[in-house]
């Protein structure tokens, strides 16, 4: 296993581009189950979670290739198999998007139930519930969730949840109606930029989808999809980590390669807090002057402020000077690296859904462990934020989702060294003043540094019992 080890406190300077979405090339890359023929994808990025699905989708009669220019080509050679191994899905909750394309193309899915970050509960009802809509019939035995059906029919399906609209969910029903008969309509589908790039990539194949990017989806099913070429969107949530990782160091870069459009709520947040964000000649320019305003943040669903950047929003919020409130609508359990924080001299306070943040102006460095993805992404930016040394052990949460981050800060002068997580790369820490058991006398145990209570018998005095 590997482990981050950041010197903090150095300042960023140049120019760096932004990879390709990973929320976007998910989907998109289980959607070519759909198709006849040939795909390139381009702009897909080296990831461990690209990597999953590419065995997933090899393991169901997929011929996949990566080429040099971060585009991959994919094919079905097999359509025999139609069984998503749990030992695959366990690693990644996005493979569940296999699961519509499964059932629309090869008439069944055996899909696992799937696995992912540790970020609260993520239940997969609304994605069943719309593909029995479509009259599929489904079971779950023994983890897995049996799907069957010789033709899916068009229906008007609702897919708002407790905590609003289900993205992936979005994408298994809204994929495998493209080849149902008839016509669906889906209310309360999720408006995130990954979804509209799903349903534009699918329309490329020959779909007839409208009302992308607005809560009401019309799809017309079609009889069949073609292969073809289509590039990826960029990552917006990869693009607001390094404009935070701007603003967190006082420092002014250059990104390349971001759609601004769609980042209204964050960027609009940032500049809020005092963050100088403008766009010219295809270049995103941020800056920080070093003195952040106090604000309260709400991660909502799309267009509001992504629950994928609330970790790193408090890591940024911990520099400021007063207090702060994180509210996550999304998933309201999401705070597991506040603890994490807190060891690096954050002061926060969880109250029910919200995270009460006191800013402290300076962090210090400290031996931290991720929980998730984005926690990752929020301890790094703490990292190159503290005072000393920090050290992020588990970052094979971190590679799931970002294309070489600490390659990409590095460059704009970040001091990120990635080593094997031993004892001997951690810095030292300051440890307590303890007692060494060596020097406590044999007969300490026969001793008492107290004298008993001349108010106690001599019975009581002697055993230490009334």
């Amino acid at each position: 296993m590997e482990m981050f080890v950041i010197e903090g406190c150095q300042p960023l300077s140049g120019r760096v581009s932004i990879s390709g979405a990973k929320n976007a090339a998910l989907p998109i890359m289980a959607s070519t189950l759909l198709s006849d023929g040939p795909n390139q994808l381009q702009g897909v990025p080296n990831l461990v979670d690209v990597v999953t699905l590419s065995q997933l989708l090899s393991s169901l009669g997929m011929k996949i290739e990566r080429n040099k220019n971060d585009s991959l080509l994919l094919e079905v050679i097999d359509e025999s198999c139609f069984i998503a191994d749990y030992d695959l899905v366990r690693r990644m909750r996005a493979s569940i998007c296999v699961l519509g394309p499964l059932l629309a193309k090869r008439k069944k899915a055996c899909v696992s139930l799937p696995g992912g970050c540790n970020i609260g509960d993520r239940p997969v009802n609304l994605h069943l519930k719309g593909l029995a809509a479509l009259g599929a019939d489904i079971r779950i035995e023994q983890g897995y969730i049996i799907a069957e059906a010789k033709q899916l029919t068009g229906a008007k399906i609702y897919l708002g949840g407790p905590f609003g609209s289900t993205v992936t969910g979005t994408c298994n029903v809204m994929s495998a109606a493209t080849l149902a008969k008839g016509t669906t309509t889906i209310e309360a589908a999720a408006c995130e930029p990954e979804v509209v790039d799903l349903g534009n990539y699918l329309n490329a194949m020959g779909a007839k989808i409208t009302g992308l990017g607005t809560p009401f989806l019309e799809i017309q099913g079609v009889e069949s999809l073609t292969g073809t070429d289509y590039k990826i969107i960029p990552d917006r949530i990869e693009a607001a980590t390094l404009m935070m990782a701007a603003a967190i160091t006082n420092s002014s870069i250059e990104l390349e390669n971001v759609n601004l459009a769609h980042m209204t709520a964050i960027v609009e947040k940032l500049q809020e807090l005092g963050v100088n964000i403008r766009n010219s000649d295809d270049v995103v320019h941020v800056s920080s002057n070093g003195k952040l305003n106090t604000a309260d943040c709400i991660a909502l669903p799309y267009p509001g402020i992504p629950t994928d950047v609330q970790a790193q929003l408090m890591a940024l919020l911990t520099i400021t000077s007063g207090m702060n409130i994180v509210t996550d609508k999304v998933f309201p359990d999401r705070f597991m690296h506040a603890a994490e924080l807190t060891r690096m001299g954050a002061s926060i306070r969880r109250e029910g859904p919200n995270a009460i943040i006191h800013g402290q102006g300076q962090l210090n460095g400290a031996c931290v462990m991720a929980s998730d993805l984005r926690a990752s992404a929020a301890l790094v930016l703490a990292g190159l934020a503290a005072k000393g040394a920090t050290t992020i052990r588990r970052i094979y949460h971190l590679d799931r989702g970002y294309e070489k981050l600490d390659e990409k800060l590095n460059s704009l002068g970040a001091h990120i060294k990635r080593v094997k997580d031993s004892p001997e790369n951690r810095p030292q820490e300051i440890q307590p003043d303890l007692i060494s058991l060596s020097n406590i006398p044999d007969d300490a145990e026969k001793r008492s540094t107290i004298d008993p209570p001349k108010w106690l018998t001599k019975q009581e005095r002697k055993t230490g019992r009334r």
